[in-house]
């Protein structure tokens, strides 16, 4: 019997135990490997019986410690089927930690002899390593040197021996894995390799076995097998290679499979290699040498392993190091080199010494990482490998080998060939294996289809597998909680091995059974091992560590957004290895997936609605994240993350936040990358641009980008990208329908991938810019490119350059660009090759479409013209190959330019090039420049396409006349600047271009004529024919050449202006420049260049000459004015120089009578001594022909004078900012007094004072001023103020007076040509004092006129206007007051009133505004008495009370009252009973009116009471009053015998209800009423029906308003039947009424003939009713407004036959105008000559309407303003618009605010024509109508 068994007193439980192990000897196999992998199962002795040999295992697993043994139990009763009655004591007996004896520990002596005595596996699965003989040290000591010589004879045998063992090792490792019972192993089947791309290998190649196995170093991306890897020759130095590959790729699987080839035999050329794993030497705290990394971490020699060792040494190029995981390694090494092998060093230092050559030279180094940056120990010269996975053949040949049983392997590549989302998740290898696994347990229970549909993403792969490999189905939550808190510790803390302690034997038997943990041998030092476990996948761990998160009750949900970050993947970047959770928000995303929620719900043991509130989190979190701004990596993680939410919402919400350029740069991307960015574009609106630089790129990866709709601009540049990539790229780009650029460049795509993509591009026919750049293209395929590109139809631009191009092919591409229709530019210099191409068809129809009004398609087409440009810069043509080029040009059909700059030209060959072009009939431009090597020729259209340009731009008929119907010679252009040509050159030069009849501008700026060669140019000018402009700059000309020069204007008819500055040194030499362009600053797009406004053709253009910076001394200004004598005129003048003296200025101005040609004279920039004011002033005598002198600041002068034809006329003088006083008063205005009409006078910004006002102002009676003088800004105070007034009475011809002493600082006269009748003294801000107030009325009483004052804010306070008021006294006539005053509005009428009872003479007109702060008064001088008001007053003698006083004062003051206003006021009671006191005194009172105002009904009482004795009242206005129902029923008693009543206007009043009623039969008898205005009363269609009846009885009304009375058609057709009878009625007011069509026909039937205004906008007219109107207005002599607006008139818009000669205004905003009426609605403006305003805005007008608009206004005399808002009117119609306008000068403005024309056309056509308002505020204020 066992003695454990007997130990334990478990007999029965041990033998059951044992006899249930022995059915399944292959399980328990398993389990010992998993458990125990360093035992070796072959070495159990052949002899035992199966019974023995499982009680040896188990006995080696109990031994192995408390933990291990649990964790067996717990596998035993997991996975077997174990009887109830067995199961039960076996989990209560070893499953817990109380069944364990503590006396059994573990022990070296307690284990089996042949555990110590054997080697073991290290690494089944994931783990690595070698086999390990008993321990025995290797380099930690020096061995004596006995010992030493004695192993020297069996040097070889022991390293033949040693590498025997590491090979037979191997092949025990990798040929003795067993099969788990039930699961397929995908180690056993055959390899699939994942691709593997060269990067980088700058180490040579041996070109013998590259011709076998491929040459990896052919190009950067070339493909590469497993072979390839150690391929290279290199003499010296290491041969390193670093694997590069993302998670799952398959990196580990490849380090092992590189050891099975070798342990086979494949890989001979190495005699030895090793295998380890950073993970495990991560664990290794103690230095070690090289020997004991080799020894013993890996496999002991038997003996000698000094001498192995230098046998390994000797023979390095044999020997192979693969270290797998370089990322995951820790301890930075030392940046010194190791010292040599006997130095103890970390790993990593280790690892460095290898790759630098330091320790074991020559050896073969290959290493695994992730994509990051890799520690600076790799050599520069190490050769890079990308592993990138799986494409779609090897998934398929992957799962075909993975399913060996044929139905099932056709039903699981069927899924995925139906999924193509399944087949991109499979790129990953790591996900392809668990997808085969979940399909393996999916589609034996599923329908075809169904499988792949349970997979949809990455976490939801493995929650299936997780759920597929559990117990019946369904993992126990309680362990999957376990494992899961297990791997999320792990990850935070940096492990991802762990020890046997660190996991629950439950977890570790749970892990064990579903395949999710392995176990390997792990060394922690020289001699220490111990068991290891790890997840089977680094991703494994990832989604377990983040399912805890989700599902664990321990975590609070409130923390989970702390862990959706986004990670950064650049290349190049600070942290030196990746962190173990940047995987893990991927699997959080998924986990928030809606179809996650059942799984985590069984998981956690928690509802839904718990599990929704934690996803609710993460998808929260990934909602911020979208918004952000993040870098290319980050973009990428959030697109896996987001994709694997499966939420549209949030992936429309991340397509939506990218920005439309999209970067990404320098770090490595996959297919399941670019198809996660896929999944989120299509979730996008907006059009994306895609940049790809510097990017590592999978071969495959662009067929993940098929079907995407979105990409715009897709570009490529990267030495990565081979042929491989750009076969897929051609299978994707046909499927982009929006693809419009293509950039491919700096890659290695040979002509094979090049030839692919150029086949595929013809099915893009929307490209429009591709670029092959730097793809190192021969000249076969570039002529490929371009001949098959070419052809594309929408392609603007082709670029080529960086490419290998020879001179042959150069000439081939020149002559394809020039033979192509579509070329427009070929520009070759150095590196560059680039075509341009003409747009497309359809663009230029669109170009053109605005000036084609009539949409000829035949014109449309000939639009499309050609232009070619040439460059054949940067090479050595010299002088005749510059010429022979120039001569052929013209043969060469290049419509652009031609470009020989950089070729050697020299002086000699200027001429030749010259005689060469000079009979080009499309040359526009030669510029040569010898300096700067500049030789570019310019070529123009054809005459027969500008004709034809010019016959499609041409405007309508009515335009047509304006336009001129030819196009002038296109002009030729030549400047030969800074050639060093001279004085002895000219005369060559000018024979040269005297053959050439189109030369219009000639530059011969920078050279060196000189004042020689300016008088011989002087002389050959008149044979280069006529020119437009002549730049003579930077020659070191003087003046004397300038008056040369000025001599030309005589003899050269072309010359117009002449323009000189000697700082600059700028002479230049111009013709008339008239038209557009030089308005515009360029040719304008809508127009051709030669089309010309006819207003500016018919102006007469003077002649100019412009001295800038010049300095003119009078010897100087004598020369140049004799000089101008003989010019012909008009002549302008204009100089400037920095002082010009008092002598020169008289010379010059002495001069001025001996030019009568001369109309304009500028001293610019000119600072003028303080006596020039009086010298200009004088010259009003001097010259007769001087118009206006203008000097401001003594700095700028100008003269204006007329012509000899003209008639001397008024004259004007501005002497502003002249530092003028007081002792320039009286000589100024002797000086003046000599003109015979002076207009204007300004003297504003000077230093005049009151003294010199005073002076002014005493000798401006005899100033001849007709219009104007200004005084502002002359420092005047109120003394000023008070003398002004003072003096207007000996000033009879004074009509207005203007002082604000304030901030504005203004002071204006007004005069006119005769004595005026009145005069207006307005003072604003004088501030006057009380002393200044009798002066005032003294000024005042002095007048010899009527005269009206205004004092706006002159702190005149109550007393002060009482004391004003009661000093004013007039022999005769009228005085009107207005005082503008803050507290006029807070004062109340009594205290108002009490001011008028101190006024000296009858007070006619009393006007309060106290919202206006004003109180208007007129007086009538002398006073008289009335007698019916003295019989009233002398009733109302008793003076007692305050009261009666007031009112007695009243009645004697306004007895001849007439007119008594009060607008919002705030009426008293005491006011009110003041009122009705005094209104029946009033016996003249006519006007009353109440507006706007509020007053207590008792108020309204005494009002009403008051007013009813007004008998004679001929208007009342009471309207906009805050009366209420009751208050306007009793102020209805007020009309009461009313019956000499004229005007009534009871608007905005609550007139509906009963209170129409009582007012209609008043109305009856009030038979002299002219105007009735009832708006919005509200009175609807029964108050209309009353109207209607009261109509008839008004024989004198004129005037009616009823607008926006909510009146409907049944009370309009009433109105319109009575209005018919008023035969006098002038204005119609019916607005805002939904009147109707009927009411517009009744109308229209009896319309009154003496009709002047109908207003009826916002009626809801249809096109029927506004027709009816249009006909009966049609002919009516007298109207002269019309307003229909805000109503849908459509077609129905006015036409007339007759027109009205009277309308000045008509209005049809809003009325749904368009093209179509466009015509017939200009047609009947033309019959309103009359017409001032136009009103169209907010309609659909376009170009159409505007060019028939325009056709119409030059004829359209007095119109003033056109509004044309919110229409359809483009940048055509605007253009025309504004030629109409420059015929029609009379217009104000026409308004274009909110039309689609855009912005820099708006700025040109306001330059043009400033007219054109464009603004949202109106800029033109608008007079009152209808009033």
């Amino acid at each position: 019997m066992d003695p454990v068994s007997l130990q334990l007193g478990t007999k029965n439980l041990w033998s059951l135990l044992v006899r249930l192990l022995s059915k399944d000897p292959q399980w328990l196999n398993a389990k010992v490997k998993f458990f125990l992998p360093k035992m070796d199962l072959s070495s159990r002795s052949k002899a035992e019986d199966a019974t023995q040999g499982v009680m040896l295992q188990l006995n080696r697993l109990y031994t192995q410690g408390q933990a291990t043994w649990q964790a067996f139990i717990h596998c035993v009763c997991m996975e077997l089927d174990v009887p109830l009655d067995l199961e039960v004591p076996l989990l209560s007996t070893w499953g817990h930690g109380d069944g364990f004896p503590s006396q059994l520990e573990t022990g070296e002596e307690s284990q089996p002899e042949s555990q110590l005595h054997h080697g073991d596996s290290w690494g089944c699965g994931a783990g690595g390593g070698g086999l390990k003989r008993p321990h025995q040290s290797c380099g930690s000591s020096p061995r004596p040197k006995q010992c030493r010589k004695q192993q020297l004879g069996g040097y070889e045998e022991l390293a033949k021996r040693y590498l025997q063992l590491l090979r037979s090792s191997a092949q025990q490792r990798y040929g003795s894995r067993t099969r788990r019972p039930g699961q397929p192993l995908a180690f056993h089947q055959a390899y699939i390799p994942p691709i593997l791309q060269w990067s980088r290998a700058t180490a040579p190649f041996n070109t013998q076995e590259g011709a076998i196995l491929g040459d990896p170093k052919a190009e950067d991306g070339t493909e590469a097998s497993i072979l390839d890897l150690f391929n290279t020759k290199a003499d010296k130095g290491p041969r390193v290679t670093v694997l590069l590959g993302k998670a799952g790729m398959g990196k580990t699987t490849l380090a092992h499979r590189l050891c099975q080839k070798w342990a086979d035999g494949q890989l001979d050329r190495f005699q030895a290699l090793f295998l380890f794993e950073f993970r495990q030497l991560n664990l290794i705290t103690e230095f070690l040498t090289l020997p004991q990394l080799l020894f013993d971490l890996y496999l002991s020699p038997e003996a000698g392993p000094d001498l192995v060792f230098q046998y390994l040494e000797e023979n390095a190029k044999g020997v192979l190091l693969i270290f797998d995981g370089l990322d995951q390694a820790l301890h930075p090494h030392s940046s010194k080199d190791t010292a040599g092998p006997e130095a103890p060093s970390p790993a990593l230092a280790l690892f460095s010494g290898l790759c630098k050559g330091t320790l074991l030279p020559g050896c073969w180094v290959l290493a695994t990482s992730r994509p990051g940056k890799l520690p600076d120990c790799l050599p520069t010269e190490a050769a890079t490998v990308h592993m990138w996975g799986f494409d779609r053949p090897r998934v398929e040949e992957y799962v075909g080998h993975f399913f060996s049983n044929q139905p099932w392997q056709e039903a699981a590549l069927a899924e995925l060939r139906e999924n193509r989302h399944l087949q991109s998740m499979c790129a990953v290898p790591a996900v392809c294996q668990v997808t085969c696994l979940c399909l393996y347990h999916l589609l034996p229970s599923s329908s075809p289809g169904q499988s792949a549909a349970l997979l949809p993403t990455v976490t939801q792969n493995y929650v299936q597998l997780v759920s597929t490999l559990g117990p019946r189905g369904h993992p126990l939550p309680e362990s999957l909680l376990g494992l899961s808190e297990v791997a999320l510790r792990g990850l935070e803390t940096g492990k991802v091995i762990f020890s046997v302690g660190d996991i629950p034997p439950p977890m570790m038997a749970f892990g064990a059974a579903l395949g999710l943990l392995t176990s390997f041998c792990i060394c922690t030092g020289p001699g220490h091992q111990e068991t290891g476990y790890a997840f089977t996948h680094l991703s494994l761990q990832e989604f377990f560590a983040a399912l805890h998160l989700m599902a664990s009750p321990e975590v609070d949900k409130n923390a989970l957004a702390h862990y959706v970050t986004l990670s950064s993947r650049w290349v190049l970047r600070t942290k030196a290895r990746l962190g173990l959770l940047d995987h893990l928000p991927t699997f959080l995303a998924g986990l928030a997936s809606r179809a996650c929620c059942p799984f985590l719900s069984h998981v956690a043991q928690r509802d839904e609605v718990w599990v929704g509130a934690r996803q609710a989190e993460v998808m929260q979190a990934l909602r911020r994240l979208a918004t952000r701004r993040l870098t290319g990596p980050k973009v990428v993680a959030l697109c896996h993350c987001v994709g694997e939410t499966q939420e549209p919402e949030l992936a429309s919400l991340v397509a939506q936040s990218l920005p439309c350029h999209l970067s990404f740069h320098n770090f490595p991307l996959t297919s399941a990358d670019l198809a996660s960015l896929n999944n989120i574009l299509g979730h996008r609106n907006a059009p994306i641009q895609l940049d790809f630089e510097g990017c590592p790129l999978e071969p495959h990866c662009p067929e993940a980008l098929a079907g995407c709709k979105q990409v715009e601009n897709l570009s490529f540049k990267s030495r990565k990208c081979g042929d491989a990539f750009a076969e897929a790229l051609s299978r994707s780009l046909p499927t982009m329908g929006s693809l419009k650029k293509l950039g491919l460049a700096g890659s290695k795509i040979t002509a094979q991938g090049i030839g692919r993509l150029v086949q595929a591009l013809p099915l893009c026919p929307q490209l429009e810019e591709v670029s092959f750049q730097d793809n190192q293209l021969k000249d076969g395929v570039l002529l490929n490119i371009v001949e098959v590109l070419l052809c594309l139809p929408r392609l603007q631009k082709l670029d080529l350059s960086r490419n290998s191009v020879s001179i042959s092919t150069l000439l081939c591409l020149t002559k394809v660009a020039i033979t192509s229709p579509a070329v427009r530019m070929l520009q070759v210099r150095e590196a560059d090759l680039i075509f341009l191409l003409s747009p497309p068809t359809e663009t230029a129809a669109e170009l053109q479409g605005a000036s084609d009004l009539q949409g000829n398609a035949s014109q449309r087409k000939e639009a499309q013209s050609r232009s070619l440009a040439l460059s054949l810069s940067g090479n050595q043509l010299d002088n005749e190959g510059c010429r022979l080029m120039a001569e052929a040009a013209a043969q060469l059909d290049i419509t652009r330019n031609l470009d020989l700059s950089d070729n050697g030209l020299s002086v000699d060959g200027v001429y030749g090039v010259l005689s060469a072009v000079s009979m080009c009939q499309t040359l526009a431009e030669l510029h040569i420049s010898l300096l700067r090597k500049t030789v570019v020729l310019t070529f123009a259209p054809e005459q027969e396409e500008q004709g034809g340009i010019q016959e499609r731009a041409a405007l309508h008929d009515g335009l047509m006349r304006q336009m001129p119907c030819e196009l002038p010679p296109h002009s030729t252009r030549i400047r030969l600047t800074h050639c060093g040509l001279q004085a002895k050159h000219l005369a060559q030069l000018c024979r040269a271009l005297g053959g050439s009849c189109r030369l219009s501008h000639l530059d011969f700026s920078g050279n060196a004529l000189g004042d020689e060669g300016a008088a011989q140019l002087a002389q050959l000018l008149p044979g280069l024919g006529t020119l437009q402009s002549l730049n003579l700059s930077e020659n070191g000309l003087s003046l004397d050449s300038v008056f040369i020069l000025t001599q030309c204007f005589s003899t050269l008819q072309w010359l117009f202006h002449l323009e000189v500055n000697s700082e600059s040194q700028h002479v230049v030499l111009r013709g008339d420049r008239r038209g557009r362009d030089q308005l515009a600053g360029g040719p304008l797009p809508e127009f051709p260049a030669g089309a010309r406004f006819s207003a500016f053709d018919q102006r007469c253009i003077p002649r100019s000459i412009c001295l800038r910076q010049c300095l003119l001394e009078p010897l100087s200004l004598t020369h140049l004015c004799e000089t101008l004598e003989k010019c012909p005129g008009p002549l302008e003048v204009k100089l400037s120089c920095e002082v010009l003296s008092d002598q020169s200025l008289e010379t010059l101005l002495n001069h001025l009578p001996r030019l009568p040609q001369l109309s304009l004279l500028q001293l610019s920039e000119t600072r003028l001594s303080p006596r020039s004011p009086l010298m200009l002033a004088d010259l009003f005598g001097l010259c007769p022909q001087v118009q206006k002198v203008d000097l401001r600041s003594l700095y700028h002068t100008t003269l204006r004078f007329r012509s000899s034809e003209e008639q001397k006329g008024e004259y004007c003088g501005r002497f502003m900012d002249c530092a003028l006083s007081r002792e320039h008063m009286e000589p100024l205005c002797w000086l003046l007094s000599k003109c015979e009409d002076l207009n204007q006078l300004d003297l504003s910004a000077n230093l005049l004072g009151d003294d010199g006002l005073q002076c002014l102002l005493e000798c401006l009676p005899q100033l001849p001023i007709s219009a104007s003088l200004d005084l502002s800004h002359n420092s005047i105070s109120v003394e000023g103020a008070l003398c002004l007034v003072k003096t207007l009475p000996s000033c009879p011809r004074v009509r207005e007076a203007s002082v604000n002493l304030g901030s504005e600082q203004s002071f204006w006269i007004h005069f006119s040509r005769q004595e005026e009748a009145g005069k207006t003294l307005r003072l604003s801000q004088c501030s006057f004092r009380p002393e200044h107030v009798p002066r005032l009325a003294t000024g005042l009483n002095q007048a010899l006129k009527p005269t009206a004052l205004t004092l706006t804010q002159c702190c005149l306070g109550l007393k002060q206007l009482t004391v004003l008021l009661s000093l004013v006294r007039w022999p005769v006539g009228l005085f009107n007051l207005r005082v503008e005053e803050p507290w006029v509005g807070k004062a109340g009428v009594l205290a108002l009133l009490e001011v008028c009872t101190q006024a000296s003479g009858n007070i006619t007109e009393i006007s309060i505004a106290e919202a206006q702060q004003q109180l208007c008064l007129q007086l009538e001088f002398p006073r008289q008495e009335n007698p019916e008001a003295v019989a009233l007053r002398l009733a109302h003698c008793d003076l007692g009370t305050h009261h009666n006083l007031l009112v007695w004062q009243l009645m004697e003051t306004c007895a001849r009252l007439r007119q008594l206003s009060l607008s919002q006021v705030n009426l008293c009671d005491t006011s009110s009973l003041l009122l009705q006191s005094l209104l029946p005194s009033l016996s003249e009172l006519k006007t009353f009116r109440l507006t706007c105002s509020c007053v207590r009904s008792e108020g309204l009482v005494h009002l009403t009471s008051g007013l009813s004795h007004c008998l004679h009242l001929e208007e009342l206005d009471l309207s906009n009053n805050q009366f209420g129902e009751e208050g306007t029923r009793v102020l209805m008693g007020v009309l009461e015998g009313k019956f000499w009543l004229k005007r009534l206007d009871l608007s905005h009043l609550p007139l509906g209800g009963s209170i129409l009623p009582v007012l209609a039969p008043r109305l009856r008898h009030m038979t002299l009423l002219q105007s009735l205005r009832l708006s919005h009363n509200q009175i609807g269609d029964t108050g209309a029906q009353l109207l209607a009846a009261v109509l008839p009885w008004l024989p004198e009304l004129r005037k009616i308003d009823l607008s926006g009375n909510g009146i409907g058609p049944a009370g309009g057709v009433q109105l319109a039947e009575s209005l018919a009878l008023c035969r006098h009625l002038e204005e119609l007011m019916l607005g805002c009424n939904a009147l109707g069509d009927a009411t517009a026909l009744g109308l229209a039937q009896g319309l009154p003939r003496h009709l002047r205004i109908l207003h009826l906008p916002s009626s809801r007219l249809g096109p029927e009713g506004a027709l009816s109107l249009s006909q009966a207005l049609d002919g009516c002599p007298y109207v002269e407004e019309v307003s229909l607006a805000e109503n849908s008139l459509a077609r129905g818009i006015p036409q007339f036959c007759q027109g009205l000669p009277l309308l000045r205004r008509i209005d049809l905003v809003s009325c749904d105008v368009d093209d179509h009426t466009a015509k017939p609605l200009a047609a009947s403006l033309l019959l309103c000559p009359a017409l001032e305003e136009i009103l169209l805005s907010w309609n659909v007008l376009g170009d159409e309407a505007a060019a028939e608009l325009a056709r119409v206004l030059p004829q359209m005399g007095r119109l003033k303003r056109m509004d044309l808002e919110k229409n359809r009117i483009t940048a055509c119609g605007a253009w025309l618009l504004a030629e109409g306008l420059a015929q029609g000068s009379g217009i104000q403005v026409i308004r274009l605010w909110n039309n689609p024309i855009p912005p820099d056309t708006v700025r040109r056509l306001q330059r043009q024509e400033p007219r054109l308002d464009f603004a949202f505020f109106d800029k033109q204020p608008k007079a009152p109508w209808g009033t």
